[in-house]
Formats: structure tokens, sequence, C-alpha cells
């Protein structure tokens, strides 16, 4: 006899085992999370058959434990060919339960972490909270420390006391050795914080942050890699807005190429970031700081037209969300990255790169072809520091032009 669960799924049979009572309640979980039907029915056939399946071995509710989907995809495959998505449909069945304490949580043996790793996930706190660093400064910078700690240190006390010069620059030399010159300088200014950081809390005495070397570079060796503004144009047109997620991608791409957002900061934006009464978006940007921006009619109607009829339902407060099931925001700036990428490769665009900065470069670009000061230019971007937008002045090959001198003995 047929058995229906929340009206859309059929099995063969009434379901048996420990999970009986809780399988529709993990099918109206899977819903919520945003999968297709076409998707909900395979995993909760799939859950029924290892209810029946702990049933046969013996397994009471409690007793489970997260061996056990392993064990039943393992008996599964010597009838059934086994899917890839059976593995992940199985640790949200186990990550539902436990949630919802109907099995107990398994304690995870965690082994006591060394001084040095106390020490460097001490720093880390401080760089988040005090220097309220982007997330991304921060994923750079710790993994340095624990290789400069562990140098220093092994797994033993962190004697900082005996912290000298000759023990830093010898960590730096060793290390600048294997590295690229972008990623040395990333590592010597980690190196520079960290040591400043313990003067700051008075576990050194001696400024050990002035013995870091510095890694030979040339200042702004290369030209800005932007986006011509009529590949800009070509590759808006290309999108197609009658569905859902051309619908976000165009205006995910509107906001990196007329408001010059990074990536991260679109991926970051929320619902309430947007002041539809004063046409303005709130941006949190680098080090903590908070923009704001004018939104222009054309950017505003592509983030309205996406969240009215592109927008899947999510009690996220994230703009943008995943178009495919488990629903939530961006995880991380690579997602717009992608988007990009996937973008540019479908409309055939050759662009200077298939990163999402090309767009901010693009805008700085022809904001100074437009006459814009680099100061303007800065206050549009949201930088900190004069010296960073500096670089915009060598794509203005026109102003260089008046300061070359003339060549010895006429024109050639």
């Amino acid at each position: 006899m047929k058995y229906v669960i929340n009206n859309q799924i059929v099995l063969s049979a009434e379901p048996d085992g420990p999970l009986k009572a809780h399988i529709g309640l993990f099918a109206q979980f899977i819903t919520a999370q945003g999968y297709a039907l076409s998707s909900i029915r395979p995993q909760v056939r799939l859950v029924a058959g290892f209810s029946q399946w702990l049933k046969r071995e013996g397994v009471e509710l409690h007793s489970i434990i997260t061996a056990h989907p392993q064990q039943y995809l393992q008996y599964r495959a010597q009838q059934v060919k086994p899917c890839r998505s059976d593995i992940a449909t199985l640790r949200h069945l186990v990550d539902f339960l436990c949630s919802n304490s109907v099995i107990p949580t398994e304690e995870v043996f965690v082994s006591q972490p060394t001084p040095a790793e106390c020490c460097s996930q001490e720093y880390e706190q401080y760089l988040s909270e005090l220097r309220n660093l982007a997330k991304a400064t921060i994923l750079n910078y710790v993994p340095f420390i624990r290789c400069f700690l562990k140098h220093c240190f092994g797994d033993g006390p962190t004697e900082f006391s005996h912290l000298c010069a000759r023990d830093v620059v010898r960590f730096v030399q060793y290390q600048a050795a294997h590295l690229h010159r972008n990623r040395a300088k990333l590592m010597t200014s980690a190196l520079r914080s960290f040591l400043t950081y313990l003067r700051y809390h008075g576990v050194v005495v001696l400024d050990l942050a002035a013995a870091v070397p510095v890694v030979a570079n040339w200042s702004m060796p290369s030209i800005p890699r932007a986006i011509a503004p009529e590949q800009v144009e070509q590759l808006l047109a290309s999108i197609d807005r009658q569905t859902a997620i051309g619908r976000r991608d165009y205006a995910v791409l509107l906001l990196l190429a007329r408001l010059g957002l990074r990536a991260g900061e679109v991926v970051c934006l929320k619902l309430d970031d947007i002041d539809w009464h004063t046409g303005t978006l709130s941006v949190s940007s680098k080090g903590g700081r908070c923009n704001e921006f004018p939104l222009s009619e054309e950017v505003g109607k592509a983030i309205a037209t996406y969240l009215r009829n592109g927008r899947p339902f999510c009690t996220s407060r994230r703009v943008f969300l995943r178009a495919k099931a488990p629903i939530h925001g961006f995880l991380g700036s690579s997602s717009v990255s992608s988007i990009v990428r996937h973008t540019l490769k479908r409309a055939k665009i050759n662009a200077p790169t298939y990163g999402a900065h090309q767009f901010r470069h693009g805008l700085a670009t022809e904001m100074l072809r437009q006459g814009a000061s680099l100061g303007e230019i800065g206050d549009v971007l949201g930088h900190r520091h004069p010296q960073t937008t500096k670089i915009y002045a060598k794509v203005d090959l026109d102003a260089l032009r008046t300061l070359a001198l003339p060549w010895p003995g006429g024109a050639q």
C-alpha cells in the first residue's frame, strides 16, 4: 500500500524503523532550505531506507551515531548504484536530528592547543575585535604568525623575553626565499603587526617590528587592469534578465561597474543597507568603515527587480542569495568572482582578467578620463589614503605626455 508524506512524496510502503516519526519533519526541513521537489523525493526515500536498515540492525533512535550513515551506504551500494548526493543527504539528516535534540551530539575530542596556538588565537581575536580588520586580512595574517611562532618556539612555551631581532630576520629570510614577492610583502606586514601587538601588551620591550626586513619592491609597478566601458555595456546586454539568476547577476554586475564596489562588499550587502526613501546605499567597507553611495535609478531598479521577481524566499537578510539549495547568502567574495568569470566567458568577452576588481579599476579609469580628480576618485572608491588612488595617474596618458621631457634633437 502506498504511503504519502506531506501530500508530495509517495513511498511504496509506510516508513518503518526508529526514524519513522521524523521523516515527514525532515521533508519539511529540506523543503524550507529551498530544495526542489525532484530533489526532495529521493532524499526522503533514502532516509526511509536508512530507517528500515537501522531497525534491521537493532539500532534505537537514541543510539544513532555518525558512523551509521556510512555503514548503511556501504550496505546499500551492494544493491543500488550509489548517488553522489547520498552522503550529503544523510549528513543533513544527522544535523537535523542533532539540532532538534532527537539524537545526542557526539563529543569530538579536541587536543589541547599549544602555547603558540593559544597566542595566535588571541592575536586573531585582537585583529577582529580591537583592530576591526577585514576577514580576508585576518585570514592572510594569522597563518604567517602561526608559522613564525612554530619556527621560534615549536610546541613549547612562548618565551617572548628570549625573542631577538636575529630570530625575526632569520624567519623572514627563510620564508621570503620560498614566497612570491607579494606574499613575502604580506608576510612582513603580518609580522610587523604581530610584533607591534606584543609590544603593545608589554610582552616584549624591544621594538622588534623595526627589525623586520623590507622586501624589495617598486612603488606601483603595474598599470591597473581595467575593463573597457564598451566591454561593460556588452557584458550587461548579454545577461538574460528573463530568469531569476540573470536578474541577480545583472544587479551584482551593476554594483561592481557603476558604484565600484568590491566583491566582498557586494556579498555582505544586507536588505537594511538600502534606503529606498533617500535613494542611498550603506556599504560596510574595509577597516569597519561605512560608506554611503547614491543609488542611481538604473542600479536601484535592477536590485528591486531581483528582490521582487528573482530572490528566493529565505530568512537571510543578505540581498544576494545562492540560486541552488541550500538557500543562503553568498559564502564569500569568490561567489561574486565566479559570477563575473562565467558571465564573461558566456559573452565571449576578452576582458583584461576574469576577476571582479577590474570593474572597480574600470570605473576609476573612466572617471579620470572624464576629468575627475584623484581626490574625487578616492572618495568614490572609499580609499582611506590618497597614495592608494595615485596608481590611476598612470592610465591618464594624455596628462603624462605633458610631463615628458622633449627628446634631444627633436621628435624621433
